[in-house]
């Protein structure tokens, strides 16, 4: 082999303990083997650097004892080598197959992985590697793609939650569907930075209150330019279909743009039809006083989704008093429904026009949609 190699290369390799140890990795003996794997191990921290050549050797030998090593003791192979930046490539590569208590270490760590190794990890192995890989300082792009289509939400949480991991618009497009259908993956989706703030806008109407107070903190505090590239994007995966009509929707329409031709369709005319139990006539008003669409109206009113409701009644600039009787309305026999309506005054009372107008612009794409 040495013939083969560069002279400084054969040189060094002569001039240190390597091929001695080579030598006895024919060791049968399990004990014997595991001493001198722990020895190449040690040899091999303790130059102060190697050429390519040696590398490989030692990658090559090391490959060789561990085979039929116990777990543990390749455990603590990977260990050592996970934080080594000129770990040989090939033993490397072997350990992050083998099984996850010694994976692990090296997929969460190594530098010396490439992203095609990674690929082989995740597209072969099961949740545990993919979880590993997703903890990675960087996790690339075409890794966490896989990531996403393999992983379970256990993993995709993780992901999420790893700012380093780079997701694509398709791949966080599909995080974000999973998402809204899993409540433990409520707070990694809202709380990833960078993720698309159109995307991170569907997520309000299914997260709880402290989240949705972070999507209109972000709202509120977005560049404009960004907030037209964001509803540019948004516009192309708007749903429009979202279930039958009512009944009477045609009649309350007429109805109601009639109201709006004349000049009297305002806030109070909203009491009065929620007063007669005009449901449809009070959708399509709010919808047509908010520029939202009637099925995103109806869903708000459904959910009785008081926080909702007041995004829209902000940035429809209607008066806090039309909103609480609107929530006192709307919360019908619920229990203590005028303390509950007080507190979404003092909510109300907090929210900005301006991060409700904001946060109402993604809501009225789906209107923008069906018009197109």
């Amino acid at each position: 082999m040495s013939e083969a190699l560069p002279p400084e290369d054969a040189e060094a390799i002569k001039a240190s303990r390597l091929p001695q140890l080579i030598a006895l990795a024919e060791e049968a003996s399990s004990e014997k083997r595991r001493l001198l794997l722990r020895e190449l191990t040690d040899q091999f921290f303790g130059d102060v650097e190697h050429s390519a050549a040696e590398t490989d050797l030692y990658g090559a030998v090391l490959e060789t004892l561990c085979e039929d090593m116990e777990v543990a003791v390749r455990a603590e192979l990977a260990a050592r080598f996970a934080v080594a930046p000129d770990a040989p490539h090939s033993l490397i590569k072997r350990l992050a197959h083998d099984a996850i208590e010694v994976a692990e270490p090296v997929l969460r760590g190594s530098t010396v992985l490439t992203d095609a190794d990674l690929i082989g990890v995740v597209s072969k192995h099961g949740q545990d590697h993919l979880r590993a890989v997703s903890g990675r300082v960087e996790v690339p792009e075409a890794v966490s793609e896989i990531i996403v289509a393999r992983g379970d939400d256990h993993t995709l949480g993780a992901l999420l939650r790893n700012d380093g991991a780079r997701l694509s618009r398709a791949a966080s497009e599909t995080a974000v569907e999973r998402a809204k259908v899993n409540p433990a993956l409520h707070a990694p989706a809202v709380e990833r930075k960078g993720l698309p703030i159109d995307l991170l806008n569907e997520m309000y109407f299914v997260v709880e209150a402290r989240l949705r107070h972070q999507i209109l903190e972000q709202n509120a505090s977005l560049d404009p330019a960004l907030l037209e590239a964001a509803l540019a994007a948004g516009r192309t995966r708007v749903a429009t279909s979202d279930g039958a009509l009512p009944p009477d929707y045609a009649e309350s329409q007429a109805y109601v743009e009639e109201l709006h031709a004349a000049g009297q369709l305002t806030p109070q005319v909203l009491i009065r039809f929620l007063r007669s139990k005009g449901r449809t006539p009070f959708l399509v008003a709010l919808s047509r006083l908010a520029d939202i669409d009637f099925h995103t109206a109806r869903g708000i009113v459904d959910r009785r989704d008081l926080d909702a409701l007041a995004v829209v009644c902000k940035a429809a600039d209607i008066d806090r008093a039309i909103f609480l009787t609107y929530a006192v309305s709307l919360l019908g026999a619920d229990s203590n429904p005028m303390g509950k309506a007080a507190a979404y005054g003092r909510m109300y009372g907090e929210l900005t026009t301006e991060a409700a107008g904001r946060t109402l612009r993604f809501w009225r794409m789906r209107r923008v949609a069906q018009a197109a």
